[in-house]
């Protein structure tokens, strides 16, 4: 695999490791393209690779018979996916899905194994961004049954504003409401009115955040609760 050392590091898992850790990580990484609708890995089927994500994110969406895939987590530079081989599993039980195109740092599962035994640091924070993880999902899942379409619409936008690391970006009525679980209409009354509101502008498939801090005051209080986990822990 190719050396990735001289890369500008933009991943904050790696981040916060020791030089010594960062350095070992780096040179085990290849950097790959993550191309719109890659498929990661199917629900607990093993996977080959682990994907820390520079540019890019990843959906982990949760596929029931007879209905559209429901997201349930999204990971971008703020962590991994993989990270259940902390665990020493190298399985999810959610399908992996690229849902924005970028870069990411790429390690076979069985180089993070041997890694994991000499690098404590890492270790020590992929068990906090799985916990992390996992309130997301257990957040996501009480957030789709209470909320309203549209604070969840909010929510969902600031999430995606953060790992796109742009202010504009493409998304389908149809697709956004696969992810939010509801009808193709219910998005667009939440959208239209987000945009009346001055903190959207929505055309022909293209979203641009206008307002950010008026978009977080719309938001269900689940963007928060997340975020403020992610500042706590991941330090």
């Amino acid at each position: 695999m190719s050396v990735a050392s001289e890369l500008p590091v933009a991943n904050r898992l790696i981040e916060s490791l020791p030089l010594n850790e960062r350095y070992r990580i780096l040179q085990c990484c290849e950097t790959v393209e993550l191309a719109f609708g890659d498929i990661l890995c199917e629900p607990h089927e093993p996977f080959e690779y682990v994907y820390f994500p520079l540019t890019g994110f990843i959906s982990l969406v949760t596929p029931l018979s007879g209905h559209k895939p429901l997201e349930m987590g999204l990971i971008g530079n703020e962590g991994m996916f993989g990270v259940t081989l902390a665990l020493e599993v190298d399985a999810m039980p959610m399908l992996a899905v690229v849902q924005g195109p970028g870069t990411a740092l790429r390690m076979s599962t069985a180089q993070l194994r041997s890694e994991l035994s000499g690098c404590p640091r890492l270790l020590r924070m992929l068990n906090r961004y799985l916990y992390l993880l996992l309130s997301q999902v257990s957040l996501t899942a009480a957030c789709t049954h209470f909320h309203e379409i549209e604070p969840r619409l909010a929510r969902w936008l600031l999430m995606t504003h953060d790992r796109a690391h742009a202010d504009r970006f493409h998304l389908t009525h149809e697709f956004l409401a696969g992810m939010l679980g509801v009808r193709r209409s219910g998005v667009t009354i939440a959208a239209g009115a987000l945009q009346v509101k001055k903190l959207i502008h929505y055309t022909r498939g293209e979203i641009s955040i206008l307002d950010r801090r008026g978009l977080e005051a719309a938001s269900c209080e689940c963007y928060g609760v997340v975020e403020d986990g992610y500042a706590r822990l991941l330090t």
